[in-house]
């Protein structure tokens, strides 16, 4: 889909498109004030106070004739300039405005505001020139949203919209929408049965159901094994860590408000860890290191717990506690670049594996804000100076962003673009030079002298979780063969004349260790059919009178209408042939 912010018309069209929503807004609850209303992505959206009135979807269509209305009329948009000082005087019954415009830096600062008839807002701009040319929108939703973003504000309420140039590419990217809403692996993950949310449990914390498990559990065996393959030593730690490990790490001064709140329990400080990184620490410390041990990779799926707001939880997307593909490379400051290498050659092996072709590198650095970092400046210089050139080494084609890095250093991400147009960062790779300084780690280089060990930590796959939610939207719950949950549904013509012959073959598969399921329901075939189709089952096989003579299989494809016929050993020879080898139809 189109990134609205990219395109310069776009951008102010629906800016402009903004402040035509507040207009309408403003004409049919009088009461409403306005917070902000800024583009994005995906269109627009505006912030409003409503008091007590709440907004639904079913007023969106009365919202849009209004507005339709407003530009029918063609007012003229007009700029106005104003010093602090005005604006504070014109805005002073509007306490969102006066918020806004009295964080401005100076006194002198010239502030602008737009008007277009009865309606005038804050705004910077540019704008379009006359409302009527605002004719071909949409408004998409309705959510809440704090007041500045913050739990502790008032909840306002957050109408999206989007707005083109015509009505073709309105209708294409509602369409677009519409395709999205369908790959949602929220949806797919209700009808697919792969996991639950329930409120007594919490939000931000979803139940993997028994489809959902084992595709969890082949994700993990399948990155697990590539590691193993790869000399890295799988371990198991806690999912609680002493406040103390935090401090001593630096993430208690720097990821604090990300963590959940810390409980006391005989005298001790605990917390629900965000990340795996002090304990594989300690793991390196438990014992003296040579040069020769090194590099030593240390591996675990962990279970991770983070504070997400309420109101950015999704799904399997974002969660409040999640299973990290995580590992961490002690290696020494020599081995920097062969490691990284092979980091970055295992993330395009498994991208190869899992058809990932739209993707591109990002080397993540410290932003401007410097106290969001740890402070030494040398060691961040010295760590970007080595990654970029890392990069630059490898031959990768990467671009830079600012204030993208982890508190302790610099990293490598991997932005892959999802099926629906988001943006997801998957995997990562990072280069640290704090954490063996923070834990005092150490090895006995060839001169017999104790030296800093560089950490280099990654992640391939992220988290199981979001990688699960993007392969559904992806694969759009048509999985792969090898990571169905069910991979062979067996259904016999007739319960009563059948249903001994459907019964051997379902044993004959799962002795062959392929996921199977027999579906002999007092059901019509044709319901039976559809509902293998409706699960997204890869191999459907049909089970009449000329199968049972002849001791052969028909089977039909996940999406396809063609019937073919083999041999039972032969199909079974096939579908293994094709698990092992991850090979999809």
């Amino acid at each position: 889909m189109i990134n609205i912010k990219e395109h310069e018309n776009l951008s102010i069209l629906n800016h402009s498109c903004a402040h035509l929503l507040a207009q309408a807004v403003k004409h049919l609850y009088p009461q409403a004030k306005f917070w902000v209303g800024p583009v994005i992505e995906e269109g627009f959206y505006y912030d409003i106070d409503l008091g007590e009135e709440v907004i639904s979807e079913e007023d969106l269509p009365k919202i849009e004739k209004e507005m339709k209305k407003i530009a029918k009329d063609g007012k003229r948009i007009v700029r106005e300039e104003l010093t602090k000082e005005e604006a504070l005087e014109k805005f002073k019954d509007d306490p969102y405005k006066i918020d806004l415009i009295s964080r401005m830096d100076e006194e002198n600062t010239i502030i602008s505001c737009y008007s277009q008839g009865d309606f005038t807002d804050l705004c910077r701009g540019p704008h379009v020139d006359t409302v009527k040319q605002l004719k071909y929108f949409k408004l998409l939703k309705v959510s809440g949203a704090y007041f500045k973003g913050d739990a502790k504000n008032k909840m306002l309420q957050r109408i999206y919209g989007i707005c083109f140039e015509n009505e073709q590419d309105l209708e294409k990217h509602l369409q677009e929408l519409e395709e999205a809403k369908e790959r949602d692996h929220r949806k797919l993950g209700k009808e697919l049965k792969i996991f639950m949310t329930h409120d007594l449990v919490g939000k931000g914390m979803p139940m993997w159901l028994p489809n959902g498990a084992m595709i969890r559990y082949e994700l993990e065996k399948y990155i697990k094994d590539k590691e193993i393959a790869l000399d890295y030593q799988h371990v198991y730690t806690p999912s609680l860590g002493s406040v103390d490990l935090y401090k001593t790490s630096g993430h208690w001064d720097h990821y604090k408000e990300d963590m959940f709140p810390k409980m006391v329990v005989d005298d001790e400080e605990f917390v629900l860890r965000p990340m795996n990184c002090p304990h594989h620490m300690l793991i390196y410390k438990n014992d003296l290191h040579s040069y020769r041990d090194l590099p030593i990779r240390i591996g675990e799926l962990a279970h991770d717990f983070r504070y997400e707001a309420s109101g950015a939880v999704c799904g399997l997307e974002r969660v409040r506690c999640m299973c990290q593909n995580d590992a961490h490379i002690f290696c020494s400051i020599n081995q920097v670049g062969d490691e990284f290498a092979s980091v970055v050659k295992l993330i395009l092996d498994v991208y190869k594996d899992f058809g990932f072709k739209d993707y591109s590198f990002r080397l993540s650095l410290r932003g401007k804000e410097k106290e969001k970092y740890f402070d030494d400046d040398e060691m961040w210089d010295k760590a970007e100076s080595m990654l970029r050139k890392v990069l630059t080494d490898l031959g990768l084609d990467f671009y830079e962003a600012e204030d993208e890095a982890a508190f302790y250093g610099p990293k490598l991400d991997v932005q892959v673009k999802s099926a629906i147009g988001h943006d997801v960062t998957l995997s990562t790779c990072q280069l640290d030079f704090l954490l063996p300084e923070r834990f005092d780690l150490t090895y006995i280089n060839e001169e017999g002298k104790k030296e800093r060990p560089v950490v280099i930590h990654r992640a391939i796959l992220g988290t199981i979780d979001r990688f699960s939610a993007f392969l559904l939207e992806e694969t759009k719950g048509a999985l792969p063969l090898w990571l169905s949950p069910v991979q062979v549904v067996v259904i016999p013509v007739s319960s009563l004349h059948h249903e001994s012959y459907a019964k051997e073959v379902y044993e004959k598969l799962k002795k062959s260790g392929i996921r199977v399921k027999l579906d002999d329901r007092n059901e019509k075939l044709g319901y039976r059919l559809r509902e293998a189709q409706t699960q997204k089952i890869p191999y459907t096989l049909i089970l009449g009178d000329q199968e049972k003579e002849n001791n052969t299989v028909s089977y039909r494809l996940y999406s396809k209408k063609d019937t073919t016929s083999c041999l039972l050993d032969e199909f079974i020879s096939r579908v293994k042939e094709k698990i092992e080898k991850k090979i999809n139809e």
